[in-house]
């Protein structure tokens, strides 16, 4: 059930930065915080909002709007990457450049901030320049943010390169948190204010919502999400002085708002504008959830499956126990546990029923579906052949991919590629499903229901291969796990 009115977000939130923009008069910066794209979390605690809602809404404003990409030279030399990509922010840069291009918006340059002469900068300075990509550079500043006399200065921002922008809207984006998002427009500000120029700031950031309770289920989903971040959800203060409402921020942007309120100060002379951090957002997510108890339960099961996530890499990575401690924390403001998860409740009873690893899988209709081991299949295999079987109509005990078709493949796995595992991975069955196709017209009506597993959550006993993450992301479904390896609890 959707909670989210998609359609009315697109046309208030374009409608309402626009306004915005005629407030300054001559130009807004406007610091992008998040995912301009592929903002799954978004869509996952507001059922309704699509994943590209915030790109489709610029597309709306294509002609006023100008995109500037901001990296950090640090992390070009740490070769930082992408959690959820795997890739470092130089190489992501590039990608989005090109995404943002193919999609009809238009990148005008890329700021290099933090920048003090390392090698790795110049060269992509370099990389950039030879594909005709304008790219400036930006300094550190020291005692930024607090030292307001040098900011403001020619030593401070009179140090960076100005940023020629030719478009009322210029959003300013990144890779990551860190980057330089917001020094880079308060630099614009003061390079513009030196012109003549009218230009404002404001802070496009989807959550935490502003005005919805702080304690709200999206608001906690949000604290999940960023739990290793250490971002915290709080009242307003400045808000609450200034116009006696209730609003919600957080910690980052309650604790810099004095700094940013004496800035605005020291470049337009007073600041007029901005009475709290919350008067520099511009998001209106909050006037488009239509169905609140669909919202509440979309993010609590958001939070229960961060939760699983955090579990998961003090497992695998030895740290990030603090994160675990926090969201166990939202959960209890919630009232909510893991056993509020119907999927993950019903993987644990399989288990129990049956020695070796078990898996469950939620349905679109609120089916529920599980799986155990075999010597041919492991859990998670199991469960997609008995989740398609399931959609198509076909009988359970159907043999969709015949014992004498994986038998070789677990020879090839064993004897040849040196594997220690013989069950058959879930990118594996699929493509002996596929093979199985050619010929039985039932298994190519299973493989049709694969598009139907999108947006599915299952959950597993045990935690699972590189590979079979890999392929429940592919199929974009939720997926969580114990976070036991190898039949051990280690957690």
């Amino acid at each position: 059930m959707n909670g989210f009115d998609n359609d009315k977000y697109l046309k208030i939130q374009s409608e309402h930065i626009k306004e915005r923009i005629s407030h300054f008069g001559d130009k807004l910066y406007l610091e992008f915080g998040g995912k301009l794209f592929d903002d799954y979390h978004a869509s996952r605690v507001l059922p309704g909002f699509q994943p590209d809602s915030k790109l489709q809404m610029l597309l709306s404003m294509a002609d006023l709007a100008e995109i500037v990409i901001v990296i950090s030279a640090e992390d070009i030399v740490k070769n930082k990457v992408r959690g959820d990509l795997g890739i470092t922010y130089d190489i992501d840069v590039l990608r989005l450049i090109s995404e943002f291009e193919k999609k009809g918006l238009y990148v005008s340059s890329v700021v290099i901030t933090h920048f003090e002469g390392q090698t790795g900068a110049v060269r992509f300075q370099e990389r950039l320049e030879k594909q005709g990509i304008r790219v400036y550079r930006h300094y550190s500043i020291e005692g930024y943010p607090s030292n307001i006399p040098l900011i403001i200065s020619e030593d401070g921002f009179g140090k960076n390169d100005y940023i020629e922008t030719e478009r009322p809207l210029v959003v300013v984006t990144a890779p990551g948190p860190g980057s330089g998002k917001m020094a880079t427009c308060l630099s614009q500000l003061y390079h513009e204010n030196l012109r003549g120029v009218k230009a404002g700031y404001a802070k496009f950031e989807t959550f935490p919502i502003w005005n919805i309770p702080l304690k709200h289920p999206v608001n906690l989903a949000y604290e999940a999400a960023t739990a290793d971040l250490n971002d915290v959800n709080m009242i307003d203060p400045f808000h609450l002085e200034a116009y006696g409402e209730t609003a919600v921020n957080y910690n980052r942007d309650i604790e810099i708002y004095p700094v940013l309120d004496a800035i605005f100060d020291a470049i337009y002379g007073e600041n007029e504008y901005y009475k709290s951090p919350t008067d520099m957002g511009v998001n209106m997510a909050g006037n488009c959830i239509v169905d609140d108890e669909a919202c509440c339960e979309a993010s609590c099961m958001e939070i229960i499956r961060r939760y699983y996530a955090a579990l998961n890499k003090v497992v695998r990575e030895g740290t990030g126990e603090n994160e675990v401690y926090k969201i166990e924390l939202l959960m209890k403001q919630a009232k909510i546990t893991t056993e509020d998860r119907k999927v993950t409740v019903a993987a644990k009873e399989r288990a129990a029923q049956q020695e070796g690893p078990c898996a469950a899988i939620e349905l679109e209709d609120g089916t529920i579906i599980t799986s155990g081991t075999s010597d041919l299949l492991g859990p998670s295999a199991a469960l997609l052949l008995n989740a398609v079987k399931y959609l198509a109509g076909i009988d359970h005990e159907k043999k969709l991919v015949k014992p004498e078709a994986i038998e070789p493949i677990q020879e090839l796995k064993v004897r040849f590629l040196g594997g220690n595992n013989p069950r058959l991975h879930t990118d594996e069955v699929l493509i002996a499903l596929a093979l199985s196709s050619v010929t039985d017209p039932e298994a190519g009506k299973a493989m049709e229901q694969l598009p139907r597993l999108k947006g599915c959550q299952v959950h597993t006993t045990v935690m699972l291969s590189e590979a079979d993450q890999n392929t429940f992301k592919k199929l974009g479904i939720d997926l969580t796990s114990e976070p036991i390896r190898g039949g051990l609890k280690l957690y």
